[in-house]
């Protein structure tokens, strides 16, 4: 979710429904050697109460110092560590979905970021995904190790890092972790629906669940989400699906709120990627999809959303599909040489690079 959940999509998505809305991923390398693309990444919403960071890291000491930074410079309420993301330019360096492949070494990053915030009383979650491959799974024994780390929960996407955001979520994984240990347990994959994350609940017993790329064009998700929750479960209650005049307000919130923070030109700019998310599905004819995927402001912005149909209904055929990218599974997934030699040693680890960032 690299560039998407900056504070700008937050607050949108906030003033939607209940949730803890995560900033954008970090290094914390990038943080604590003052790193400027990184400093400019912790931004937040004055109606951000809770300030919740994902934090990326290789090595347990820039790990904890970061997490102190994290919580004595920038108010930070929650920090949740990424050993999810399956990007080669993370993994071949020992990182994201990789790392808790070397048990040890998960161990001594969990333990130094708890210790960390532990000084604040700031929770430290973490997430990742089922292991590496079918044959290097690890999130039995990452959970095992979240707790004994004193982590406050786990998230667990059910894909494999060479899987990618391909295939379907194994909900039935989360479920094995939900057994296996004491701490809960929050489900990632496939929610694209609130329906998707109640049946979620029921099958796996998690204790709630963690949105990605379901969330991409539709920031109402959340307010589905907590009526659906607010509910009994088992009555999945019919909801009102918006119109696209009611898509249409919500994509001029959202580029006023990115305007807000990032400047009128540069805040269109981000918001040209969201247009495609929106209209997915929708009535809307090539050219007027061009032009509202190049605003340079809001003027222009408001100039096409007029010529939308206000009145035309929200695609059935796009509800329960997947959102965003999805691809392929990839051939193998980048490794430092020598990474699966062994489970313990922290040699093979790549220095990360101080400004590098990513979303997993």
């Amino acid at each position: 979710m690299a560039g998407i959940t900056n504070a700008a999509y937050r607050r949108l998505c906030s003033e939607q429904g209940a949730g803890l809305y995560v900033c954008e991923m970090i290094t914390s390398r990038g943080l604590v050697e003052g790193d400027a693309t990184t400093r400019k990444m912790l931004v937040f919403d004055e109606q951000e109460t809770v300030r919740s960071v994902q934090l990326y890291g290789t090595d347990p000491v820039y790990v904890g110092r970061a997490t102190e930074i994290l919580c004595t410079e920038y108010g930070v309420a929650h920090v949740d560590l990424n050993f999810g993301c399956p990007v080669p330019k993370v993994t071949r360096k020992g990182g994201g979905a990789a790392l808790p492949w070397k048990r040890t070494l998960l161990g001594e990053i969990l333990q130094a970021a708890v210790r960390a915030g532990a000084r604040h009383d700031v929770p430290v979650t973490m997430k990742t995904r089922k292991g590496i491959d079918d044959d290097h799974l690890t999130y039995l024994d990452a959970g095992r190790i979240a707790q004994e780390s004193g982590a406050a929960a786990i998230a667990l996407h059910g894909r494999t890092a060479i899987q990618s955001y391909s295939g379907t979520a194994d909900w039935d994984a989360i479920a094995r972790l939900v057994e296996s240990v004491d701490i809960p347990v929050l489900g990632n994959g496939d929610i694209w629906e609130a329906s998707d994350a109640v049946r979620m609940v029921e099958q796996t017993g998690a204790a709630g669940v963690v949105v990605g790329r379901g969330c991409l064009g539709r920031p109402w998700l959340f307010r589905d989400l907590a009526d659906a929750f607010a509910q009994d479960p088992s009555a999945h209650p019919a909801r009102e699906l918006p119109r696209l005049g009611e898509v249409a307000t919500m994509m001029r919130r959202h580029a006023e709120l990115l305007c807000q923070h990032m400047g009128e030109e540069r805040g269109c700019k981000e918001f040209r990627k969201h247009v495609s998310w929106y209209l997915k599905g929708f009535p809307v004819g090539g050219d007027l999809r061009r032009e509202l995927a190049l605003v340079n402001t809001l003027a222009e912005l408001d100039a096409h959303l007029v010529h939308l149909d206000a009145e035309a209904e929200f695609p059935v055929s796009a509800l329960g599909a997947p959102r965003g990218r999805q691809g392929s599974p990839r051939n193998r997934v980048a490794l430092p040489e020598g990474w699966l030699d062994d489970t313990d040693g922290t040699g093979s680890v790549v220095r990360e690079d101080a400004s590098e960032t990513t979303g997993g």
